[in-house]
């Protein structure tokens, strides 16, 4: 089931854990993670700012609704931005978007990126500082965490240790993969950042044995990025187009906590050279069986 809202209590969605070295399935509730993890062990989030990104609107002379979901800012002062245009089949180049009451926002098509992108060139008089004020006005925050602060606050007591790298998610996150040898999938490249605080705690963690879990597939796609051939990561930042599939070698995780995601995403096929192909599939037939929610807002998968 695909879920369209996040649970009223994101802690409390529901959590396959996959063990790949037993082989093992169980069904727990998200805030019982910190149940498999020591102290000392290693959280890696992302913190690329999250940002009231959805917006939701009107086409001229049409006056169909359409929705929205800004990924990137392209240029500040030309208030240029790629987006996700839901239906996208009836947006063309030139269409005017119309957002809010009095249409306070204007926004025209300028370029078709993608089958769903688009980019958009917001008409706004008005400085900068007006225009921003004008998006979070508008704008609904598209990602809740299943990680609560009083989740946070027990993992501070059990002394499970924490770190942020930085990779801003862009279109080629939301592309379903078309092409039957994989290798020829091109991801758009995304901007990442791995601070030197953040590399010193995962190498340290290493060094030391301890667990080192990745938080979303991006945290996945940035360290693989970033580490060295000694199995290190370096701080450093740029882009990535990183495309991780089966087979492929792991070198910095011990474990992921992942979504369920859609078929024929590049974040499931990741899942499946982290969890082992036939492990998944079967994990994702028992999450079918059992009704758990799939997609941005649904539940988790821990893989040990």
């Amino acid at each position: 089931m695909l879920a369209k809202y996040p649970a009223d209590n994101r802690d409390e969605s529901r959590l396959m854990v996959i063990n790949r070295a037993k082989g093992t399935i169980e069904h727990r509730i998200f805030k019982d993670i910190i149940e498999y993890f020591d102290e000392k062990d290693l959280f890696v989030f992302n913190d690329t700012k999250v940002f009231p990104a959805r917006l939701y609107g009107n086409k001229e002379k049409t006056g169909a609704e359409i929705e929205i979901f800004l990924l990137r800012e392209l240029n500040r002062e030309l208030r240029l931005w790629d987006v996700l245009v839901d239906p996208a089949r009836k947006i063309r180049i030139g269409n005017k978007l119309y957002f809010g009451d009095d249409d306070l926002l204007v926004a025209e098509v300028i370029d078709n990126t993608t089958s769903r992108g688009r980019t958009l060139r917001f008409l706004f008089d008005g400085s900068y500082e007006e225009f921003k004020h004008a998006l979070f006005a508008l704008g609904e925050t598209p990602l809740p965490k299943h990680f609560s602060k009083h989740l946070m606050k027990r993992m501070e007591i059990k002394g499970i240790d924490k770190t942020f790298v930085t990779l801003h998610v862009g279109l080629g996150n939301f592309r379903t993969v078309d092409v039957e040898d994989l290798s020829k999938h091109k991801m758009d490249s995304e901007q990442f950042f791995v601070e030197e605080a953040a590399a010193e705690a995962v190498n340290a963690a290493k060094r030391q044995e301890r667990k080192v879990v990745a938080i979303g597939t991006t945290v996945m796609r940035t360290i693989e990025t970033a580490v060295s051939t000694n199995g290190m990561i370096k701080p450093m930042e740029g882009w990535t187009n990183k495309f991780i599939f089966a087979p492929y070698e792991f070198t910095v995780a011990d474990a992921m906590v992942t979504n369920l995601h859609l078929p024929y995403s590049t974040q499931l096929m990741m899942v499946a050279a982290f969890g082992g192909y036939e492990t998944v599939m079967n994990a994702y037939k028992v999450a079918k069986e059992e009704g758990y929610r799939f997609g941005t807002y649904g539940d988790a998968m821990l893989i040990l």
